[in-house]
C-alpha cells in the first residue's frame, strides 16, 4: 500500500490519536540490515511532531550559536508545518520566515542538477550508460582506457581529485562555471564506477551537459523547466541574486570573539550546478512534494514516475552493508522505511533534505550561526528521523578470532591530491578490549561497540530512537577501509604503517 492508499486511514487514525493520548503508540518491527529493529511510521509519531521541533530548536539556539533556521515538513502531499528561528537579520530584528526567507541550501542544490539531467535522460538527449565525453567541447581523459560515465557522475564515483578554488571573494572575481570547469580538469585517480568520492567537480559538469544538450544556460534551465512549473519563485541559482529577491535573503553569520558577525554573500558560480541556489523553506516543500508524487505537483510534472524511481534507486555503495548512493541522492536508510536525501554545507548556511518516499513524508532544515550551527542542523534531523521512524540499537556481537584487527590511522578519500594531504581530518581507529573501537576524529574522541562482521555502531552519545551511526571496514587486511553509514559519499583508507610516522 503506498502513501496514496493509505491517506484516508491514516486521517482518521491521527485523528482518533488525539482523543485518546494516554494510550502506547505500536511498533513494528522490521529487519534492517546491519542494525536494530525498525520502526514503520505510525500516527503516534506525528502527533505533536510540531511542538517536539519545537523544543528541540529552543535548546539547540542556546547550545548550537545558532542564528537563524528555517524548516518545513511535508506529508501526504501537504506541508504538515513550517517554521522560522532566529533571525534573518540580527542587527535589524528580522524574523526568519519560512515562507519568505531565503537560506542557502548549499549542496542540496545538486538535487535541482541531477532532476535536469534526468528530464534530458527522459527527452533521449543524454544515456546514463553513455561517456560523458559525447556531450562535452573538451576532454574528461579516461583512466587506463574507462571513461566516466554520466552515472558515475550521479554517484560521486568519477574517480577524480578534489579542486579548489570553487569559490570566488567579488563577483568581479567570479568565473562563468562553463570556463571554469574546462581550465580545472581533476586528476582521474583511479576507475570510475568503483569508489564514491564526493565530487563538486563531477555535479558542476552534469549541469554543463544539461546546458549543451538543451541548448539553455543553466540558470535559465532550472528556472524553466523545475522553479516555474512548482511555483518555486524564491528560489535562483544566480549570483547576485535577482534585486527581488536580494532583500529577502538570510544575512549568513558566524561566531567571532563570543560574537555572532555578519558575512558576505558567498559566491559559488564557479561551480554553479553544484552548490549555489538560494531557497525558502517553502519552495523546498514544493520540491520534496513533487518528488514524493512521482514528479509532480499541483499538476505540474517535472519527472516521470520512472525517472523519480531512478534518482531514489541505488546505484553504488563503498561498503557491502552500509547504505550507499542512489542516483544524485544517497542512501540514509535502506529499510524500515527507505530514506533518501542529501546535505549542503557552504561557509555560513548547513542544510539538509530527506525524504521517506513509501509514507510521502520527508523534511528541509537549513540553519545559520557559529561552527555549531551544522550540528543544530543534523541535531535536529536525527531528531526528527528518531522520532517518525525509531530504531532500537543493533544486537552486540563478539569478535570472533582471527577477524580482522581494524586499529590504525585512515585517511579520506575525498581531497585534493595536488596538494599535502592535511593530516588534521585523519582518523585514528583503537581497539578497547575484544569487541569496542575509540576513533578519534578532529579531536573527538567517540566508542564504538561490534554489531557484526568487521561493523561497529556508535554508543558515544546515541540517542534513544536512533538513528544509529554504524561504521564498517572492508577491503581486506592489506587494504582496509572506513565506511560511515552517515556518509555514503566517500570513505577512508587505512595507511600503511610507514605513512603513519
Amino acid at each position: 500500500m503506498t502513501w496514496k492508499q493509505k491517506r484516508t486511514v491514516w486521517r482518521g487514525a491521527i485523528a482518533a490519536f488525539a482523543l485518546i493520548t494516554a494510550l502506547p503508540a505500536p511498533v513494528l518491527a522490521q529487519a534492517g540490515g546491519a542494525g536494530g529493529a525498525l520502526s514503520e511510521m505510525q500516527p503516534a509519531h506525528l502527533a505533536g511532531l510540531q511542538d517536539f521541533v519545537d523544543g528541540v530548536m529552543a535548546q539547540q539556539i542556546v547550545s548550537h550559536e545558532l542564528a537563524g533556521a528555517t524548516l518545513a515538513v511535508v506529508h501526504e502531499g501537504e506541508i504538515l508545518f513550517s517554521a522560522g528561528y532566529g533571525f534573518s537579520d540580527i542587527e535589524a530584528g528580522a524574523p526568519v520566515d519560512p515562507a519568505q526567507t531565503l537560506f542557502r541550501p548549499g549542496s542540496v542544490s545538486k538535487l535541482f542538477t541531477w532532476t535536469a539531467l534526468m528530464q534530458q535522460v527522459e527527452a533521449g538527449r543524454v544515456a546514463q550508460d553513455a561517456d560523458v565525453n559525447s556531450y562535452l567541447d573538451f576532454e574528461i581523459p579516461p583512466f587506463e582506457g574507462a571513461p566516466v560515465r554520466i552515472v558515475d557522475l550521479m554517484s560521486h564515483s568519477p574517480g577524480m581529485s578534489d579542486v579548489s578554488g570553487i569559490t570566488a571573494p567579488t563577483v568581479e572575481e567570479l568565473t562563468p562555471y562553463d570556463l571554469w570547469i574546462r581550465d580545472n580538469v581533476p586528476e582521474r585517480l583511479w576507475a570510475p564506477g568503483k569508489e564514491a568520492a564526493y565530487s563538486n567537480y563531477g555535479t558542476a559538469l552534469a549541469g554543463y551537459i544539461v546546458e549543451r544538450v538543451s541548448g539553455e544556460p543553466f540558470a535559465d534551465y532550472v528556472e524553466r523547466h523545475i522553479f516555474t512549473p512548482l511555483g518555486m519563485t524564491s528560489t535562483s541559482f544566480r549570483e547576485p541574486l535577482p534585486e527581488a529577491l536580494q532583500p529577502r535573503m538570510a544575512r549568513g553569520y558566524e561566531l567571532e570573539n563570543g560574537r555572532l558577525v555578519e558575512q558576505p554573500f558567498e559566491l559559488f558560480s564557479n561551480i554553479m550546478p553544484a552548490g549555489s541556489a538560494s531557497s525558502t523553506a517553502h519552495d523546498m516543500a514544493r520540491f520534496m512534494l513533487a518528488m514524493l508524487n512521482d514528479g509532480v505537483y499541483e499538476g505540474a510534472r517535472i519527472l516521470e514516475p520512472s525517472s523519480v524511481s531512478t534518482l531514489f534507486s541505488d546505484s553504488l555503495r563503498n561498503a557491502p552493508d552500509l547504505p550507499g548512493m542512489a542516483h544524485g541522492f544517497y542512501v540514509v536508510r535502506e529499510a524500515g522505511p527507505r530514506l533518501v536525501g542529501h546535505a549542503g554545507n557552504t561557509g555560513d548556511f548547513h542544510s539538509n533534505l530527506i525524504l521517506a518516499p513509501e509514507h510521502g513524508f520527508g523534511f528541509f532544515v537549513s540553519t545559520t550561526g557559529g561552527a555549531e550551527s551544522s550540528a543544530a542542523r543534523t541535531d535536529l534531523s536525527n531528531a526528527i528521523i528518531g522520532r517518525v521512524f525509531p530504531e532500537t540499537p543493533a544486537p552486540r556481537q563478539a569478535r570472533p578470532a582471527g577477524e580482522v584487527s581494524p586499529a590504525g590511522t585512515y585517511r579520506v578519500n575525498r581531497r585534493n591530491y595536488s596538494r599535502p594531504p592535511n593530516e588534521a581530518y585523519d582518523i585514528t581507529v583503537e581497539r578497547v578490549g575484544e569487541d569496542g573501537l575509540e576513533i578519534t576524529n578532529q579531536g573527538e574522541t567517540t566508542y564504538w561497540e561490534r554489531i557484526g562482521p568487521l561493523t561497529y555502531e556508535k554508543v558515544t552519545g546515541a540517542r534513544n530512537g536512533g538513528p544509529y551511526e554504524r561504521i564498517q571496514f572492508h577491503g581486506g587486511d592489506e587494504t582496509l577501509v572506513l565506511s560511515f553509514n552517515s556518509q555514503p559519499y566517500m570513505a577512508y583508507r587505512r595507511l600503511a604503517a610507514e605513512e603513519q610516522d
